[in-house]
């Protein structure tokens, strides 16, 4: 049987979607297709159920997924026994993970990964941070570096190998913005401020919960993707910003930027780390990885 082909199916019955599987597979739809359909034949029964609308595994789909998985890693044991009797790991992990985590948590990530498993190939996207865990439950990667949030999904198995404080910050330059702030003093009218927000995630629900604990009516001037591109335009005194302190930290426009606060205590921080889906653990490479991160677990905390 086809190993290609067991990889196809697998990718397939992770997103029961043939273009977000041939996109994994790398691959063009309908070449996904015409390999399910010769696997299907050579199974004898139809793996997959499907119409124009929706793609569902059958009975028996469900079943060979425990035959896929568990002739691949077979395979890829044994090539590794054959090639390298110190039982070598081979591999590919897909991560995704913001532009800051690519050059922080990541890159000791990739330097123990070096040393350890030198066989092991990435495949790196960097996005919004909001959207990483869901990243990996819509199977689009097979980890992501993200925040935990209040509660994970029980998908979702999460190494916490960091933590991050929230901050909140505002342009250095002369602005209306900076004017107001020193009029305020110690005693910051935040209602009077205007915003810069995530457009969706962890911290703008963090900040949003902060504005109705202490009864602020926010005024909000752009909704952004991605927690670098707040700190710009807060540094083009556009307005002030919630960001995770790692950001700020690690950002090339942080003395453009200072750090705001009054009587009121920032939100709690959060933790971060990598999250996968406790079913793929299993496999090899991912798990390779897996206790890499696991390791480091709080060597990289950023909390007071």
């Amino acid at each position: 049987m086809d190993h290609k082909r067991l990889h196809y199916f697998l990718a397939l019955a992770k997103t029961l979607h043939f273009a977000r599987a041939s996109e994994l597979c790398h691959i063009s739809a309908p070449t996904l297709s015409r390999n399910i359909k010769q696997l299907e034949d050579e199974v004898g029964v139809a793996l997959f159920s499907r119409d124009n609308r929706s793609v569902k595994l059958t009975a028996e789909g469900e079943s060979f997924i425990d035959y896929a998985t568990a002739t691949l890693a077979n395979w890829q044991r044994f090539r590794a026994n054959v090639q390298n009797p110190e039982q070598t790991i081979y591999g590919k992990v897909s991560i995704y993970c913001s532009v800051t985590a690519s050059y922080s948590f990541l890159h000791q990530l990739l330097e123990q990964l070096r040393l350890q498993h030198q066989h092991i190939e990435i495949k790196l996207n960097t996005g919004d941070p909001a959207v990483a865990i869901n990243r990996v439950l819509d199977g689009h990667e097979a980890m992501a570096i993200a925040a935990k949030p209040d509660k994970l999904p029980t998908q979702i198995a999460f190494a916490s190998i960091g933590y991050s404080s929230l901050v909140f910050i505002a342009p250095r330059i002369p602005s209306l913005l900076t004017e107001k702030l020193a009029q305020f003093g110690d005693k910051i009218d935040w209602s009077e401020l205007e915003f810069i927000v995530p457009e969706q995630g962890f911290t703008r629900q963090r900040l949003e919960l902060w504005w109705r604990k202490h009864g602020i009516n926010a005024k909000i001037y752009a909704q952004v993707a991605g927690h670098e591109a707040m700190v710009s335009m807060v540094s083009l005194g556009l307005g002030i910003a919630m960001v995770p302190k790692i950001v700020l930290d690690n950002s090339p426009l942080k003395d453009r930027v200072q750090v705001i606060s009054d009587q009121k205590e920032a939100p709690p921080g959060f933790e971060i780390g990598l999250a996968v889906l406790r079913k793929e653990l299993p496999d090899a490479a991912l798990n390779a990885l897996w206790e890499i991160a696991q390791s480091l677990k709080n060597v990289n905390s950023l909390a007071p």
